[in-house]
């Protein structure tokens, strides 16, 4: 029933809304201090590593392991993708544009940051991330999703030659039998 509603209900779209452009104006933010401020995630990543140890460690073993074989050796790349995800999340979530995959690429960072050991906002924003993937198109309804989705289901439906894909009945066939008026 709730999940009909956040799909479907005008009211429940407003709401998404506000919710899309909160969301929004916190990764667009992130992401521009990060592009201007010469970010640089090696020492996020060593300290995450490091909370890999002792009696209860804030970080998992396997994450940490991911982190310092993979992640850290590509620390350029992190620093590029990073500031460049944050900053497209948020763009994508405060036009409205692509707004259920904008969320998505949002619950994976926060997971990531999250799996890292960084609580901070990140939880939060992964709960409202979740609302925003459920409720699907109506979250980019009020956005620039309303004229971008119709266009691509548009462009992808149509057939190469502009006919239509139902075959047509062959000469003389009208689908009754032979004998009948």
């Amino acid at each position: 029933m709730f999940n009909h509603w956040l799909r479907n209900h005008k009211v429940a779209s407003w709401l998404l809304t506000i919710v899309r452009i909160y969301l929004g104006y916190s990764w667009i933010k992130g992401g521009i201090e990060k592009l201007t401020g010469g970010f640089d995630a090696g020492g996020f990543l060593q300290g995450a590593i490091a909370k890999s140890t002792g009696d209860h460690p804030a970080v998992q073993g396997w994450w940490a392991a991911f982190l310092e074989h993979a992640a850290l050796p590509g620390v350029k790349f992190f620093n590029v993708l990073i500031p460049l995800g944050e900053t497209l999340v948020g763009l994508g979530l405060i036009l409205g544009t692509f707004t259920t995959f904008a969320a998505l690429m949002g619950m994976v960072m926060n997971a990531a940051f999250l799996f890292s050991g960084t609580v901070s906002t990140n939880a939060q924003m992964l709960l409202l991330e979740m609302f925003i993937v459920v409720a699907a198109a109506n979250a980019g309804r009020i956005g620039l999703d309303r004229w971008v989705l119709p266009y691509l289901r548009g462009l992808f439906h149509r057939h190469h030659d502009g006919m239509d894909p139902t075959p047509a009945p062959a000469p003389g066939m009208n689908g009754k039998s032979k004998g009948a008026a």
